[in-house]
């Protein structure tokens, strides 16, 4: 394994000014290539972040204090909600030149991973990192909803949602086909989602309690 290559030495240098994961580069595309080619996802996929721990010398190592191993490779993967099934990926190598300058990281990385499975009535779930209005917009015009939580400090979001409400209660917003739900979980925080797949929000008054008796 130790000698094992999969580019050329001749044009490895020639091509690493342009693409730092040249050493695999093939044999990544064609596994990707294949998990397009070969499943059809259900009606949900979700989109997340994967690190994988690594002690080698590369520069695109990232270092991710809040995860069990600190240091590897990290790869955005797509997959299918219902199996599990892996649908598409790519590594982070760090800032992209191809990406507009309008466009934030992770609505750029969602469009890319989701682009094969759109236009079919699909629904994308993301956590606060990727979550964005115009993202959910985007995906929208491709006939594909989203459904995230989302950082109630996004530049897109009234005001109103960082105002500190009663405990346990919930406030839903909603403009065009977006809907956004606040509920107010702890003194000072608040769980906020946002959704493009429903049109409505069903509250319950009902209070759940944990073993301890406490209020959830």
């Amino acid at each position: 394994m130790r000698y094992l290559r999969f580019d050329k030495k001749d044009t490895r240098r020639c091509w690493l000014t342009t693409n730092k994961f040249t050493h695999v580069r093939e044999v990544w595309d064609r596994f990707v290539h294949n998990l397009i080619a070969s499943y059809r996802p259900g009606s949900d996929i979700t989109v997340d972040e994967q690190l994988f721990p690594t002690k080698a010398r590369c520069p695109f190592t990232q270092y991710m204090p809040n995860k069990p191993d600190t240091f590897g490779i990290k790869f955005w993967p797509a997959a299918d909600v219902d199996s599990k099934y892996m649908l598409n990926g790519f590594p982070y190598l760090g800032k992209d030149a191809s990406r507009p300058a309008t466009q934030r990281l992770g609505e750029n990385v969602v469009l890319r991973l989701v682009e094969p499975f759109v236009g079919k009535g699909r629904n994308v779930t993301t956590d606060n990192f990727f979550t964005s209005l115009p993202l959910a917009k985007a995906l929208l015009s491709k006939n594909t909803s989203l459904v995230g939580t989302i950082k109630r400090n996004k530049r897109e979001l009234p005001p109103s949602v960082q105002v500190t409400a009663e405990l346990f209660s919930t406030t839903v917003l909603k403009s065009e086909k977006v809907v956004l739900s606040v509920y107010q979980c702890k003194p000072r925080r608040n769980v906020t989602i946002l959704s493009t797949q429903h049109q409505h929000v069903d509250i319950s008054t009902e209070r759940k309690k944990n073993r301890d008796g406490r209020v959830l």
